[in-house]
């Protein structure tokens, strides 16, 4: 198990960034890079001037709306409290945001089986594409294209850099991005733990990701099986020796049990990593 407290951690500023507009990230949790279940987990935030042109990744994500809101063009929008899913394969977009936003975001190797780049590969990347093209608004253009495109995706750029082949998209599973409404959702009690209650928002796919809210009253228990993600909103407790509170972020490794102790009324957020053996 893995416990990092959010309230400790510094928001960085990123400037060779493959999107426009400014950025900042607060890196939380990540996972084993070179491995098809690598991930990160973090809080963005971002301003006004942020810009992405409609895209599709080779790999999952989900987007927590702390703050502020964002616009997905013909898929939708998301305001502030809302959940989305955005699956490998999958365009979505153009995105843009009229105002400040903060983010919980989550990307993650998915079925496919091509894993996710760590944020040092992402970087290093970038820069060396910097040195023969430039990136604006989230698409990449070359100064001298030879035989190959003159504009391209900014992350897909990166990712071939990077990985000396074409990125080849695994088949979209769903049409559009799954965007939720939380608040729509009931709680729903724990037939066997007394205080808890669940909030599930969906599982999906064949290696079955999910992902919903965890509700303990103060004093109540709750047993976790990994391999799960947390993410503390509101209220304080335990897991074993661990202390957890507000934006705490809290891994429970595959083949890992935990028992959280709530020592007020809390709430968590959690997501089921994907089974990819």
């Amino acid at each position: 198990m893995r416990i990092v407290q959010g309230d400790e951690i510094a928001f960085v500023e990123e400037g060779n960034r493959h999107r426009g507009g400014r950025f900042r990230n607060k890196q939380l949790l990540t996972g084993t890079p070179g491995t098809p279940g690598n991930y990160a987990l973090s809080n963005v935030e971002t301003f006004g001037d942020f810009v992405s042109p409609r895209h599709k990744h080779n790999f999952d994500q989900y987007r927590v709306q702390l703050g502020g809101a964002f616009e997905f063009g013909r898929d939708g929008n998301m305001p502030k409290g809302s959940v989305g899913y955005f699956p490998e394969g999958t365009p979505y977009g153009p995105q843009t945001s009229s105002e400040d936003s903060l983010t919980l975001v989550l990307q993650f190797g998915g079925a496919s089986g091509n894993g996710y780049m760590a944020r040092e590969e992402l970087r290093a990347a970038t820069a060396a594409l910097q040195e023969v093209g430039a990136f604006k608004d989230g698409v990449y253009t070359r100064n001298d294209p030879g035989e190959g495109r003159k504009n391209q995706d900014g992350y897909e750029a990166v990712w071939e850099h990077h990985n000396k082949r074409k990125l080849v998209y695994p088949a979209p599973r769903y049409q559009a991005p799954i965007l939720m409404n939380p608040e729509n959702f009931a709680w729903v009690d724990s037939p066997s733990e007394k205080g808890v209650q669940t909030r599930l928002l969906g599982r999906f796919g064949e290696r079955e990701t999910d992902i919903g809210y965890l509700r303990l009253e103060s004093g109540a228990t709750h047993a976790a099986i990994g391999a799960r993600l947390f993410y503390v909103l509101s209220g304080e407790g335990t897991l074993g020796n661990y202390a957890w509170r507000s934006e705490s972020a809290i891994e429970v490794g595959r083949g890992e049990r935990g028992e959280f102790r709530a020592r007020t009324p809390s709430e968590l957020l959690f997501i089921g990593m994907p089974t990819l053996q």
